[in-house]
């Protein structure tokens, strides 16, 4: 019962959010999809209003067990044909652009900016995977607070957006130069742009087939969030185990809602449940992940943000040119290889 309140209060904001997206202004402006909205009114309605004592508990449990039951179920938007379907090119060119992503994206968070590794993991994750819902999903694994997470999510939210709108101008105008064709151009968007959604506007932009290997790209990238923080659980694990001790599995903290999001993936991808009710699963899980994002609103105290400053920005300006010309290299160079 004490969850009640905090968890109304949450879903709340994530239907107004949902509704603030499906306003013809917003998509033809900003485009922003529900899981920003409900952040950016959370963070506002959280430091213009104190929060009852009351509604805690239940924005607690949104942002931790509700995000975890949406990640487990986001397993339903991808299926094992799909990394079939985009390739072994495609499939190289998403494993080397996440992978140095990642690397490069943390090591110019702490290197070059001096920025809390929390932050600079979660920068890196959003950068490199899936935008927000990566952040959120990261952010439990390397123990971020939220004001780091919601930072974050603005980093990949700026350029996300940006690369939305870049990369069509870019391909319409120098295609020819980059010697690339609608599918490369959709292997190099889906490897290399933040969001689902962004993805999906940059690829269409240019035609159906574009648009279409974007998304498959795009999935079979998302799909690898699971190993990641796998693996980075391991490596947090052994990093902060004592000189010369060794690391026991109760020393990991082992993101076990990653095990649900695969067993998602491999039910969704025998097809044993109806096309029309895994479309309802998508959109129940769209919005509880939603309801996560306008508790981690809430929770995000601004002048916190304001003390990380625009260290994390800078950060991710340099990670979006990597992934901007460094996605386009490699890109060109599998093609030449394995095309």
């Amino acid at each position: 019962m004490k969850y009640i309140p905090g968890v109304i209060f949450a879903t709340v904001i994530a239907i107004i959010a949902t509704f603030i997206s499906k306003l013809e202004v917003v998509k033809e402006t900003v485009n922003f999809s529900p899981l920003i909205i409900a952040i950016l009114l959370g963070v506002f309605i959280g430091n213009i209003w104190k929060m009852p004592e009351s509604f805690k508990p239940g924005v607690t449990f949104s942002l931790k067990k509700i995000l975890r039951i949406a990640i487990v179920f986001l397993g339903f938007r991808l299926t094992f044909q799909n990394v079939m379907e985009v390739g072994i090119e495609g499939l190289i060119v998403d494993t080397i652009m996440l992978t140095s992503t990642f690397l490069l994206g943390v090591f110019i968070s702490r290197k070059f900016f001096g920025l809390d590794p929390e932050i600079s993991y979660l920068v890196a994750s959003g950068s490199s995977i899936c935008g927000a819902s990566a952040v959120l999903a990261t952010a439990p694994v390397v123990r971020a607070e939220m004001h780091h997470a919601a930072m974050a999510v603005a980093t990949v939210t700026i350029f996300g957006t940006t690369a939305m709108f870049v990369y069509p101008v870019i391909y319409k105008y120098f295609a020819s130069t980059l010697g690339f064709d609608d599918i490369l151009y959709g292997i190099w968007t889906g490897a290399t742009v933040h969001e689902v959604a962004q993805v999906v506007a940059a690829g269409f932009a240019i035609s159906e087939p574009a648009g279409n290997t974007a998304t498959i790209a795009k999935l079979t990238r998302v799909m690898m969030l699971a190993p990641l923080l796998i693996a980075l659980s391991f490596y947090l694990a052994k990093k902060h185990a004592t000189h010369g001790a060794g690391v026991t599995l109760r020393d990991i903290p082992i993101p076990y809602f990653v095990f649900g999001f695969i067993a998602m993936v491999g039910v969704n991808s025998l097809h044993i449940i109806p096309d029309n009710i895994v479309h309802y699963i998508r959109i129940v899980d769209g919005f509880l992940l939603t309801v996560a994002m306008a508790a981690m609103g809430l929770e995000t105290n601004i002048n916190k943000i304001k003390g990380v400053g625009m260290k994390p920005i800078y950060a991710a300006a340099l990670i979006f040119a990597f992934l901007f010309f460094g996605g386009m290299i490699v890109t060109k160079v599998v093609h030449q290889i394995f095309g």
